[in-house]
């Protein structure tokens, strides 16, 4: 059984990796700001995080299993796609990409409590048969700590670490001593919920030990 991760994310691609699953990994074809701006026009409202996560991970999941089935017709297993973002109040943290950015989010997020949505989409394809999707939201709430001082922020983004990650940290890495309480599953902040993929494999018809590659 094999399994392809419709993502360029390291932290996903070291979540399987960790579990006993080495995948095919792709790059999905999908402009996520595009993507986003299309269905809130649409709809005339803006997405909350949890529907925003969600869209994005189906769609990327969609497009690489779109191109796969159409590239290799005898693949047999599953497609896994996500999409992770950071709420903070009734803000949505992304990505910072400048230090400015991850400095100002840093300072606004210590001592606090917020939620990081992360979307996932599983397509289960099979020789001869239609693609089947099944797809779920996991959330995880992240408490900093309330002492991390500039000194500590500056030599954090110095770093670079937190220039590339949704609301700028990490609980895996260099960031996680700042990071005091997580509730919910911690593979969750990492970037992707492995029980929420296990289950969502389950509900396909796989069993997740089948997918175990990695000796």
């Amino acid at each position: 059984m094999r399994a392809c991760l419709a993502s360029t994310s390291p932290a996903r691609l070291m979540l399987l990796r960790q579990a006993g699953i080495e995948p095919e990994a792709r790059a999905p074809q999908v402009d996520e700001e595009a993507v986003i701006a299309e269905v809130e026009a649409a709809e005339g409202r803006r997405l909350p995080a949890a529907e925003h996560v969600l869209l994005l991970a189906r769609r990327k999941a969609d497009d690489v299993a779109r191109r796969l089935r159409a590239e290799d017709r005898g693949f047999d297993g599953f497609v896994i796609g996500g999409d992770s973002m950071f709420e903070l109040g009734d803000e949505i943290l992304g990505k910072p990409y400048t230090p400015e950015v991850a400095t100002e989010r840093w300072r606004q997020m210590r001592g606090r409590t917020g939620i990081l949505h992360s979307g996932h989409s599983v397509f289960r394809l099979s020789p001869g048969a239609e693609p089947v999707e099944a797809h779920a939201v996991a959330e995880a709430s992240v408490t900093f700590a309330s002492d991390v001082d500039d000194r500590e922020i500056a030599a954090y983004v110095a770093s670079g670490e937190p220039l590339l990650v949704a609301g700028a940290f990490t609980v895996d890495s260099l960031g996680g001593a700042f990071i005091e309480r997580v509730e919910g599953d911690p593979s969750t902040v990492v970037g992707m919920s492995l029980s929420t993929v296990r289950r969502l494999v389950r509900e396909l018809g796989g069993s997740w030990t089948d997918l175990w590659n990695r000796s």
